[in-house]
C-alpha cells in the first residue's frame, strides 16, 4: 500500500507556491497532466488508478484526511485543461477557473431564473407600475388611460384609421389574471381596451402572483388567540373585496369585471359578493366546471306528483292484518338501525375528514410542499406556459420572461404554497353551495370567450357554461389556444367592442356619469 502511495505521489508536480515537493501547501498543484487547486493541506496523497481521465478538486473538511489510505477521499470533478502545454500558466488563471466552476455549480436555478439573490417585488416594477396597500398587502396594479387625442380624432371622423374607437361604453374595467400569470399577460390589450370603453382600464397582481408582495400569513396568525383570525391573502375572499376595492380605487359605482382562467372564479364570486357594482362580465377560457345539467324551473306538479304514497286509514283491512303490523314494526325497527349506523359512519367519516385535512395543511406547510412547488415549477413551468398557446412558436423570449419573472421575487415559492393550500380549504368548505349550482341566478349580461384550441380547458366546457348561464354570449376564436388576448389580440378586443356594443349601445348618459 505505502508502495502505490510512493508511486501516486511522484505522479504530483507542483506548479505554483512552495518550492519543495514534500511542502504539499500549495494552491496549485498538477497530478497526472491535470491541475488542482489543494489549500492549506500539509500533506496528502492520491492513488492513481482512482484518477483515470477525469480531474478532481481538493477540497477542506473537517473530518477527511487525505494519507495513504484515503484512495475514496475524491471530491469534486472538474473539465480537463484545453491542452497539457496550457499548465505551465499561472497559478492566478488556474485557481480562478477551478473556483468559477465551482461556483456556477453551485448556483440554483428555477425555470432558468437565478435562486440565489431574489429582491422586493418593488424592485423589478415596470415604468409603468404602480402599489398600493390593501389589509397590509402591497398589490401590484397598472392603469391605462383612455386617450384623449383619440376623442378629438373621432370628432374629425377619422375613423378607418383607427381600430377600437368607434363607441365608447364610459364604464371602467378590472382585468383579473388567471393561474401562474400577472399583469404582465394583459399589457397588449389593456390600451385597446381602454378606447373601447373610453374609460379607465386597471389590471392588478393577486397574492401569490406577479410582483404583489408576499406575505407570510402563517407566521403572524394565531389559532389559539381570542383575537378575531385576519382574512387570508391568498384566499377567495381577499381577491373579491380586492377587486371590489379597485372599483372604488377608480370612483365607479359599477365596473365590467374581464377574469382569464381562474380570474373567472374571482370575476363571479365578486358578482355575486355585490352585483350591483359589476355591470358585466367577460369571461375568458374560464376555469369553471359547467354543470352537468342545466337547471331548469320544474313544475310542481310533475315534480311530486309521481312518488306519491297513500296512506292507508285505521280501518284498512290490510293494516288490521297481524302479519303486515308484524313486517311494519320490523321495517321501523331495520330503519332505526341502520339510521343509527349512518350516524356512526358519518361521524367516523367527519373524523377521518378532520384527519385529512390536519395533515393536508401538514404536508402543504411543510419544506417539502415548497421544495416539490420549486420543482414542478421548474420541470414544467415553461413547457404549461408553450401548451397554453396555439402556436407555440409565437412565445417568444420575451414572453417567457415576462412569465418567469416573479421567480426573481422574494418568497415566491412559500406563498404559492399557502395559496395552494388556501384554494384546497375552500373546495372542501361546506359553508357555500357549489358555484355550478348558482350560475343560473347571474343577471348582468355574460360574454364567454374560448379559443377552439384550448388545451388547459377544452373549448366544450365553455359551450356548456354558457347554456348554464341564462343570455350569456359564447364567442370561440379559431386557431387560438388558451390565451385569446395574447393570441390574437385584434379579434379578442374586437369580439369584447360588440358584446359591449350590443348591451350598452352609445349612452352619453354612462360617459357623463364615469366622467363625474
Amino acid at each position: 500500500m505505502e508502495d502505490e502511495s510512493i508511486k501516486a505521489h511522484n505522479h504530483i508536480r507542483l506548479l505554483a507556491g512552495s518550492s519543495g515537493a514534500t511542502d504539499m501547501s500549495a494552491v496549485v498543484i498538477q497530478i497526472q497532466q491535470r491541475v488542482f487547486l489543494a489549500p492549506e493541506f500539509s500533506h496528502f496523497s492520491y492513488y492513481s488508478k482512482s484518477l483515470g481521465n477525469r480531474s478532481f478538486l481538493l477540497q477542506r473538511h473537517p473530518r477527511m484526511r487525505f494519507g495513504p489510505h484515503s484512495k475514496d477521499a475524491i471530491l469534486q470533478s472538474l473539465p480537463p485543461p484545453a491542452a497539457s502545454s496550457s499548465l505551465s500558466g499561472s497559478a492566478a488563471d488556474y485557481s480562478g477557473q477551478l473556483l468559477d466552476a465551482k461556483t456556477k455549480r453551485k448556483r440554483e436555478r428555477i425555470a432558468g431564473i437565478d435562486q440565489d439573490e431574489l429582491l422586493d417585488p418593488t424592485l423589478l416594477a415596470d415604468p409603468d407600475s404602480s402599489f398600493c396597500e390593501f389589509k397590509g398587502v402591497q398589490i401590484h396594479h397598472k392603469v391605462c388611460h383612455a386617450e384623449p387625442q383619440a376623442q378629438n380624432l373621432l370628432q374629425n371622423q377619422t375613423l378607418p384609421q383607427l381600430p377600437y374607437q368607434t363607441k365608447r361604453v364610459c364604464l371602467p374595467m378590472i382585468l383579473l389574471h388567471g393561474f401562474g400569470a400577472s399583469v404582465f399577460s394583459w399589457n397588449q390589450v389593456m390600451k385597446p381596451l381602454a378606447q373601447v370603453t373610453g374609460s379607465k382600464v386597471l389590471a392588478f397582481d393577486r397574492p401569490a402572483f406577479g410582483l404583489t408582495s408576499r406575505v407570510n400569513f402563517l407566521g403572524h396568525s394565531s389559532p389559539g388567540s381570542g383575537v378575531t383570525k385576519p382574512l387570508n391573502p391568498y384566499s377567495m375572499a381577499f381577491s373579491v373585496l380586492a377587486t371590489l376595492y379597485f372599483i372604488d380605487f377608480l370612483a365607479a359605482e359599477k365596473a365590467i369585471l374581464v377574469g382569464h382562467s381562474a380570474g373567472s372564479l374571482v370575476a363571479i364570486n365578486a358578482y355575486f359578493e355585490a352585483p350591483e357594482r359589476v355591470s358585466a362580465l367577460v369571461l375568458v377560457a374560464p376555469a369553471i366546471l359547467a354543470p352537468h345539467a342545466v337547471h331548469k324551473v320544474v313544475n310542481g306538479n310533475l315534480a311530486g306528483g309521481g312518488n306519491q304514497i297513500r296512506e292507508e286509514g285505521p280501518n284498512s283491512n290490510i293494516y288490521g292484518n297481524p302479519l303486515i303490523r308484524l313486517c311494519k314494526i320490523l321495517l321501523n325497527l331495520s330503519k332505526y338501525i341502520a339510521q343509527t349506523i349512518m350516524r356512526m359512519v358519518k361521524g367516523m367519516a367527519d373524523m377521518l375528514n378532520s384527519l385529512y385535512k390536519k395533515a393536508l395543511s401538514a404536508i402543504l406547510h411543510s419544506s417539502f410542499a415548497v421544495m416539490l412547488v420549486r420543482m414542478i415549477i421548474d420541470k414544467f413551468g415553461i413547457t404549461a406556459v408553450r401548451n397554453a398557446w396555439y402556436d407555440s412558436n409565437q412565445v417568444t423570449e420575451h414572453v417567457l420572461r415576462g412569465y418567469t419573472k416573479p421567480l426573481r421575487t422574494k418568497n415566491w415559492d412559500k406563498a404559492l404554497v399557502e395559496y395552494i393550500a388556501a384554494m384546497l380549504a375552500e373546495s372542501e368548505s361546506e359553508s357555500k353551495p357549489p358555484l355550478g349550482k348558482r350560475l343560473h341566478e347571474i343577471t348582468c349580461p355574460v360574454l364567454i370567450v374560448t379559443g377552439d384550441s384550448d388545451r388547459i380547458i377544452p373549448s366544450w366546457n365553455a359551450k356548456r357554461l354558457s347554456q348554464a348561464i341564462p343570455g350569456s354570449c359564447l364567442e370561440v376564436i379559431k386557431n387560438c389556444g388558451h390565451l385569446p388576448h395574447e393570441e390574437r389580440v385584434e379579434e379578442f378586443v374586437s369580439v369584447v367592442e360588440n358584446f359591449l356594443k350590443r348591451v350598452f349601445g352609445d349612452s352619453k348618459e354612462q360617459c357623463l356619469q364615469a366622467a363625474t
